[in-house]
């Protein structure tokens, strides 16, 4: 696994027109574009440019003040999202409609207003419709709301602040062997109310690949871990292993408690909606945003700080993997 420290470093390895091509064209052809090698010679710079342009915003936003990092890291996660979006979509942008945000929020906060019941709503066109598809195969979300705290519940490092505040637990831990077996706890079970022949069931057509069961023959009063063996050869689990998450600190994975949120929804699409809400109440909410930031009244403030740490980490590491997925497929 790549060491998310050295992140830039991986990029920069990027920043030659000849190479980009190359990947690029690669790309085109695997996908049976047509004109492949005239699309990626101009596309190679224009790719270049999001990746020096995003890494600008993201090198900017370590010394920023706290209340612009969502402005910096939202559109910083923007420009990486779209060099990512040539690789797999060589007219990008091909139309205005692809170039709004896709989200929209409540311009105007209400007295009583609390960020962890706000909500995002997704919009029929966008980036966020677009990259989710183009890159994630995820279609049909038009209209959809998202509260912040079913947001944040989708960050594993962000745990230690649940369970701070609000005495909650929210995951199992299911580390992910040398042989690329996952444990899961006999726990898991007990919470998601099924036996273990059901768990297998649900989780086959859960998770995003196909595995195998590890334990033999099943016996209902083993309380053994459950043991599945991930079948998928080179597949980057941390990019989209959802509803498995990925902590990026511990080198590990959590499975969420909440069988709600045992869908499919990559981590990426999660920190778009919370940096986008988070930007936008940086730029027009200035009154709460400040208040925020300076009276420590809420348990908003450590959240939403905590999270902005992560969220500059996390997202140039899982999109520079989505990347090597396609350099390591050329």
């Amino acid at each position: 696994m790549f060491d998310y420290r050295f992140i830039w470093q991986s990029f920069n390895a990027l920043h030659a027109a000849n190479t980009t091509q190359h990947l690029l064209q690669k790309c085109y052809e695997k996908a049976a574009v047509p004109d492949a090698e005239k699309k990626s010679y101009e596309n190679s710079y224009p790719f270049i440019y999001y990746l020096e342009h995003g890494q600008n915003y993201y090198q900017l936003s370590q010394n920023a003040p706290l209340s612009i990092k969502p402005v910096l890291l939202f559109y910083g996660m923007v420009q990486l999202l779209k060099a990512c979006l040539l690789t797999v979509d060589p007219q990008y942008p091909e139309s205005t409609s692809v170039l709004a945000h896709g989200v929209s929020t409540r311009k105007r906060k209400k007295q009583s207003y609390e960020f962890f019941h706000d909500e995002v709503k997704v919009q029929k066109n966008g980036l966020f419709a677009h990259f989710s598809e183009r890159m994630f195969h995820v279609k049909q979300m038009e209209g959809e709301k998202f509260t912040m705290d079913r947001l944040f519940k989708r960050i594993p490092e962000l745990q230690n602040l649940f369970s701070l505040h609000f005495q909650q637990q929210l995951y199992f831990k299911t580390p992910v062997t040398d042989e690329n077996t996952l444990i899961i706890p006999i726990e898991a079970l007990d919470s998601y109310h099924m036996t273990s022949r059901r768990f297998l069931d649900f989780i086959a057509h859960t998770l995003p690949f196909t595995t195998t069961n590890g334990n033999g023959e099943l016996h209902e009063k083993d309380r053994d871990p459950i043991s599945l063996k991930v079948n998928t050869t080179n597949f980057l689990l941390p990019l989209a292993s959802s509803p498995l998450l990925y902590h990026l600190y511990e080198n590990t994975y959590y499975l969420p408690k909440e069988r709600e949120q045992l869908t499919f929804f990559p981590e990426i699409m999660t920190h778009y909606l919370l940096l986008y809400n988070l930007s936008m109440i940086s730029r027009y909410e200035t009154e709460w945003w400040s208040e925020l930031l300076h009276s420590y009244s809420s348990n908003d403030y450590p959240f939403i700080r905590q999270f902005l740490a992560v969220s500059a980490d996390k997202v140039p590491f899982l999109l520079y993997l989505f990347l090597k997925e396609k350099i390591d497929g050329v």
